[in-house]
């Protein structure tokens, strides 16, 4: 829970903003149902500790084991086979009937064959009144206090044809960190607990010999036999969600910038002229990102993978800030399977394979609480990573993008707007808006100051989600001055401040504008 301090609630007053924390739960984070009133007598607390192996003041229980299976099979219509095997304990201060389970979502995932074994007996999976992605499972007899007991879960993805649905081929597929996995619920009542994998688990993947394979967790243990290959990678909190990378594909040499490689692979050997300049607009790009955010202490390679078929490869819609940042068509045409992985259509051309990279690399910098959905951020902090993809395309296509850019934001916000900024607002103009907050903030500060301050916060809120709060300290950290005054005056008034307009709509030499440095940055009117 984040503190709120004397200083966070008074620049929250100052700008009346009701940004909230953008965290998002991890894969490991403990999970406990709650309720709002608390009454316990003494005698039945006092009944816990006799007990002597219970562990919780209400229904739970504890996974002390658990391995997830992934075994790919490339026949004509492949199919990939998911198994969950937890040995489980029942910690809570009461016996248990049925157990919850959160299964992949059917728009992204086509699966089949759920099967589900309790002690090698087969369970008969229900609906769960609470949500229908959950199946409930009522067990045969009571799951008694302090009883141990084995879980068996399985199903299998087939390809499917659809918008959002997974697809993969007989050569290569991929599973990304996010809800492919089975997923288990706490128990159900006042105080109840249960679902957390243990500290350290392990993620097995079984896949034909001669795939290349890449897979969060330690570096895997591998063995081989009989044309397949087995890779056990240990698991633990920091792993956050588990994914899976893996075909036949094409290893091009690792692309350096300065301490972080990348790795390009690729379904077929592409010409080496493709592939230089491809190497040439990721590293420029990896160079921007750590200039305006630190090098990452916790990525120091990144995988750029062709999509094994790119229907189907992409579950998100297209970002509505890339008509602000590219000319281009904008079509999804890239997405994080991981915080380290991209998985790219290489069809879309050698310079939109940059484009569309790069707000997706930017989550291995932002990490959004190492949840890849990190575009679900509160305006103006949603521009961000839009923000930092502007850059790296003008690092690669030249100065005059800058321009190019912020004119196009600008034709979006209506020049003379008498009406103050609410919910109710032109989404087009709220999106063009908040991107051309961050190059404000770095023509008033200098981008000397704003990359310290960004870095500043980045490295305050790692592991964590961060908000405008977390942005306004780091500004007024680094400068000793009312940063709240200015995110005011852009966010909370009407278009943006005359001199920011007049500056780039007026300028004589529209192509090239010089950013002011730190001694030489805007003042306010």
């Amino acid at each position: 829970m984040r503190v709120q301090t004397p200083a966070r609630r008074a620049r929250k007053d100052r700008i009346d903003d009701r940004s909230q924390p953008s965290g998002f739960p991890r894969y490991n984070r403990p999970r406990v149902s709650s309720a709002s009133h608390f009454r316990l007598p003494f005698l039945c607390v006092a009944g816990y500790f006799i007990a002597g192996c219970t562990a919780s003041l209400g229904p739970g229980y504890t996974v002390d084991k658990q391995e997830i299976r992934v075994q790919f099979v490339p026949v004509r219509e492949p199919i990939i086979h998911i198994e969950g095997v937890y040995q489980l304990r029942n910690t809570g201060n009461q016996s248990l009937r049925s157990l919850e389970v959160r299964l992949p979502g059917r728009r992204r995932f086509n699966f089949q064959n759920f099967r589900a074994e309790w002690d090698a007996a087969s369970l008969t999976p229900s609906v769960s009144p609470d949500d229908d992605r959950n199946v409930l499972l009522s067990f045969p007899q009571s799951w008694r206090v302090c009883d141990r007991r084995a879980l068996h879960l399985s199903f299998d993805f087939r390809p499917a044809a659809g918008e959002s649905a997974l697809t993969f081929t007989p050569d290569a597929f991929f599973l990304s960190a996010q809800g492919w996995s089975p997923e288990l619920l706490p128990a159900r009542g006042f105080l109840a607990t249960g679902g957390v994998p243990p500290a350290k688990w392990n993620l097995v993947v079984r896949v034909p010999d001669g795939f290349l394979v890449h897979m969060s967790g330690r570096a895997p243990k591998t063995s081989r036999s009989a044309g397949t290959q087995t890779l056990t990678a240990l698991q633990q909190p920091t792993s956050a969600y588990p994914f899976v990378v893996a075909g036949r594909y094409t290893a091009a040499t690792k692309l350096n910038a300065g301490a972080i490689s990348m790795n390009l692979w690729t379904r077929s050997p592409r010409p080496s002229d493709d592939l230089n300049r491809i190497s040439d607009a990721l590293v420029r790009t990896i160079q921007v990102y750590n200039s305006m955010f630190g090098a990452p202490a916790q990525f120091r390679q990144f995988w750029v993978v062709q999509c094994p078929a790119a229907p189907g490869c992409f579950s998100q819609s297209a970002s509505a800030y890339g008509a602000l940042i590219s000319t281009q068509e904008q079509e999804t045409s890239a997405e994080m399977a991981s915080l380290d992985t991209v998985m790219v259509d290489f069809s879309a051309g050698v310079l939109r394979i940059a484009h569309a990279a790069a707000p997706s690399l930017a989550s291995g910098w932002l990490g959004y609480d190492q949840n890849p959905g990190f575009f679900e951020q509160d305006r103006p902090l949603s521009a961000l990573p839009a923000f930092a993809a502007a850059h790296a395309r003008e690092s690669v296509e030249g100065p005059q993008v800058r321009v190019q850019i912020i004119r196009r934001a600008l034709a979006d916000i209506p020049p003379r707007s008498t009406s103050a900024p609410n919910k109710s607002e032109d989404p087009a103009i709220i999106r063009a808006k908040s991107l051309l907050f961050f190059y404000g903030l770095q023509d008033f500060y200098g981008p000397t100051v704003f990359n310290k301050a960004v870095t500043h916060m980045l490295s305050a809120r790692r592991g964590g989600g961060f908000d405008l709060d977390d942005l306004i300290s780091a500004f007024e950290q680094e400068t000793q001055q009312n940063a709240a005054e200015f995110v005011r005056r852009w966010m909370k008034r009407p278009g943006v401040p005359q001199e920011f307009r007049a500056r780039y709509e007026n300028s004589v030499n529209a192509d090239i504008l010089p950013l002011p440095d730190a001694n030489t940055k805007e003042t306010h009117p």
